[in-house]
């Protein structure tokens, strides 16, 4: 057991953040994601069960710096044909996203497809129990001053 770290954090997700550095992205998918078929460079998945999106971007960004050099620290998939109008889950992570991100960096949203091809270069993917849809980001690591 550990002080001062959150209890949800499993050592499999510990051990990804740790060996991830600045530039790194990481990929946290709702349950219909295809986390297991598509490759990532480390291969990694890590469940994090009886947690929906929200709550993963939370314990994963209680520890982990979004980048600020970068446009977009973070990216959520869009929905087929909605553009960057967010859906239901995506309002609902976008402002535990926002407190996440330092001055000056930004959120956009991708395409689904390319959501996909994008996730494909991602570190790793980390996937929880959101069962609504489309509740998939990237999140690339910063650094810590």
């Amino acid at each position: 057991m550990l002080k001062g770290i959150d209890p949800r954090i499993t050592p499999d997700l510990m051990d990804v953040l740790m060996r991830m550095g600045h530039g790194d992205e990481l990929a946290v998918v709702d349950s219909n994601y295809p986390a297991h078929s598509l490759e990532t460079v480390t291969g990694r998945v890590v469940e994090m069960p009886g947690l929906d999106v929200v709550d993963t971007l939370r314990v994963i960004l209680g520890l982990m710096p979004l980048d600020g050099f970068t446009d977009h620290g973070a990216l959520w998939m869009e929905r087929d044909g909605a553009g960057d109008a967010p859906d239901p889950v995506h309002q609902a992570a976008l402002p535990v996203i926002r407190a996440a991100l330092p001055d000056g960096a930004g959120v956009g949203s991708i395409e689904r497809q390319a959501f996909y091809q994008k996730a494909r270069g991602a570190f790793a993917v980390v996937r929880c129990t959101e069962n609504r849809p489309f509740g998939c980001f990237i999140l690339r690591m910063g650094v810590v001053f």
